[in-house]
């Protein structure tokens, strides 16, 4: 592993000066350092690059700052299966599990062909309108559809498998991997599940039917949402929390499993459930 990608939460003045520290520990070993532009900028490096190159060059990313930030970086290396190492450098993250203290000894480890990693599916997001596909994306955490500032219901028809499941009369629908159970989803009212299994959840969001509770179905499903509300105000969907699409009525979304996957280095220090037990503040009165 030659060049090294470098991404950071830019405005946390702590991960400028970890990344400087990173940037000089690699030189020295003999390694290259590819330097996100925006934070090479900050940082006063002549390293920078785009991500486009750091997409095509990198043979490992380092991810420094939080769970969103790590979520941005893995969408930009769909499809390359490159390992990611996400180092929080405040609360523990469900995603940064490693440590600025524990960073360095998982980079040797990477570096040297030894380090431990899981797999996370993704899903691939389509929209069409018409006969038009007007958006697509993969994302790791969530597809979400929620309304606008006026408080109205939506009313999404949904499928599975082109079988009719129900019609969702609520604030909205979050579709998540097993990595995005803990966020949105969780707050949602939806299930905790082990990040490495094979499934999608369904959360309504205060749903109209209290009878509409959340779901989970098997990754080899194909969901099709079709907007059926007629509005004025409006409606969008989310990916990942960081990517918007403004919906109309008719809009179908199909949301399946992608055929990608994001690599997460992971820390030797941390296993899933001591993660669960400390963010969620379990055993704690």
């Amino acid at each position: 592993m030659e060049q090294i990608a470098i991404f950071a939460k830019v405005h946390d003045p702590r991960c400028q000066g970890v990344a400087t520290e990173l940037i000089n520990w690699l030189e020295q070993r003999g390694f290259k350092p590819l330097v996100e532009a925006h934070l090479a900028r900050h940082i006063g490096s002549g390293l920078g690059v785009s991500e486009q190159q750091m997409r095509e060059l990198a043979t490992l990313v380092v991810v420094l700052g939080g769970d969103g930030t790590l979520i941005s970086v893995a969408r930009l290396f769909s499809g390359r299966q490159v390992p990611i190492v996400g180092v929080n450098l405040g609360s523990l993250g469900f995603l940064t599990e490693i440590t600025v203290e524990g960073l360095y000894p998982v980079l040797e480890q990477c570096l040297a062909g030894n380090h431990c990693f899981t797999e996370r599916m993704m899903l691939d997001v389509t929209v069409t309108r018409g006969e038009t596909e007007i958006a697509r994306c993969e994302v790791l955490n969530d597809a979400v559809i929620n309304k606008g500032a006026i408080a109205r219901i939506i009313e999404l028809e949904a499928r599975v498998n082109d079988n009719f499941l129900t019609t969702y009369k609520a604030d909205g629908l979050i579709i998540s991997t097993p990595t995005g159970a803990t966020g949105y989803s969780l707050s949602a009212g939806g299930p905790i599940v082990q990040p490495l299994m094979h499934c999608v959840l369904i959360t309504p969001i205060c749903p109209h039917t209290l009878t509409n509770r959340p779901i989970v179905i098997s990754d080899e499903s194909i969901i099709r949402l079709v907007v059926k509300s007629s509005f004025d105000e409006m409606v969008y969907l989310t990916l990942d929390g960081q990517v918007g699409v403004e919906l109309q009525e008719g809009d179908c979304i199909e949301v399946r499993r992608a055929e990608t996957t994001t690599v997460l280095v992971t820390s030797p220090e941390k296993d899933y459930f001591a993660i669960l037990r400390t963010k969620l503040k379990w055993n704690e009165r």
